[in-house]
């Protein structure tokens, strides 16, 4: 082997034996790992440049250069020394990562393209619409209803799902409880004479007989028909009544039981009761403006500071002494105060 050949292994020892799997890589470690990666970058740097030249990527030389070290890396994880070496190992995965970027970067260089004078367009480049605006492919081409569909389309499938899960459950319910009903009538029947020298053998269905089965097999089908066109596809009783030529008070009634039962069903799941538990928000009412009181010049009367205070109204025939007496008290209040005020 070579002295590059022997130096790629070694690096390729020292990344693999520095990147544990089962435990957390220490500082160290990755420390050791940057060191032989970029080793083996500079060890294989010439056949880096010559696969790029060939490829004809001279022109996005910076992304080539990605490319081949994502190669590298992968060839690292891949590699198993116990099959081939390195240095074989890794061209593969350079040639495949860089003729991988030039498909994507030059699409119609390709014999395929050529034939068919495909030509790559951009989706931002800008092009002139129908009515002269300026606009990109990529603008033109965007649905603005597909996340609305989208939404609508898996709302659907949903309650597609539901639907089904919830028949079947009915379905089973209605079955075991027919069956219940078939056993315990087969229970109630005399068994017919049998000879008592041959062995007596347990039926596998209990004793019913198949027909009844059938029998109910072939009612259950038709009672959950009617029960899904009625209930999920919301028939009205009129072709219900022309369908299956039955009475609409008693479809309505029978829609109305299986309903009824299908609600108690999906409580009982344990992954419908959450949903059927929860409360739906509820719609707020429009409170009502508090109404204000009316302002007087009155004091209220019935007030707590007001309850032992007496209002009393003067007249104009009884506020003349009171008018006397206030002004006899002002005019000697006047004398006081002017006598004290010169002495």
């Amino acid at each position: 082997m070579s002295k590059i050949t022997i130096a790629l292994e070694a690096a390729v020892a020292t990344v693999i034996e520095n990147s544990p799997k089962d435990v957390r890589q220490t500082a160290r470690q990755r420390a050791n790992v940057d060191r032989a990666f970029a080793g083996i970058l500079k060890l294989i740097a010439p056949r880096i440049r010559h696969f790029i030249r060939q490829y004809g990527l001279v022109a996005h030389w910076d992304d080539a250069e990605q490319c081949c070290a994502i190669a590298v890396h992968r060839a690292i994880e891949a590699y198993d020394p116990a099959k081939a070496q390195f240095t074989t190992f890794v061209n593969w995965q350079l040639r495949g990562e860089l003729q991988s970027l030039r498909f994507r970067l030059m699409t119609d260089q390709r014999p395929s393209a050529k034939k068919v004078e495909a030509t790559t367009v951009s989706l931002h480049a800008i092009t002139v619409g129908t009515e002269g605006e300026e606009a990109s492919l990529e603008s033109m081409i965007e649905d603005e209803n597909a996340l609305s569909l989208t939404e609508s389309a898996a709302s659907e499938q949903m309650a597609g799902d539901l639907r089904a899960v919830l028949i079947g459950r009915y379905v089973d319910h209605l079955r075991d409880v027919g069956m219940e009903q078939l056993k315990r009538a087969a229970r109630t029947k005399r068994p017919a004479a049998q000879d008592l020298a041959k062995p007596r053998f347990k039926a596998p269905n209990h004793g019913i007989d198949p027909a009844d089965i059938a029998d109910m097999e072939a009612k259950l089908a038709q009672h959950v028909h009617l029960v899904e066109r009625r209930i999920f596809d919301d028939t009205c009783l009129d072709d219900l009544e022309q369908e299956f030529g039955i009475a609409k008070e008693r479809l309505r009634q029978t829609a109305k039981r299986a309903a009824k039962t299908i609600a108690e069903l999906a409580a009982a799941e344990p992954r419908f009761a959450s949903e059927l538990n929860r409360k739906l928000p509820q719609r707020r009412r429009p409170s009502k403006a508090a109404v204000q009181p009316a302002v007087t010049i009155v004091p209220d009367q019935h007030a707590a500071h007001n309850l032992l205070t007496n209002v009393v109204a003067i007249t104009p025939e009884a506020g003349e002494p009171l008018a006397e007496s206030i002004d006899a008290r002002l005019a000697a209040t006047l004398t006081t105060l002017v006598s004290e005020t010169l002495n």
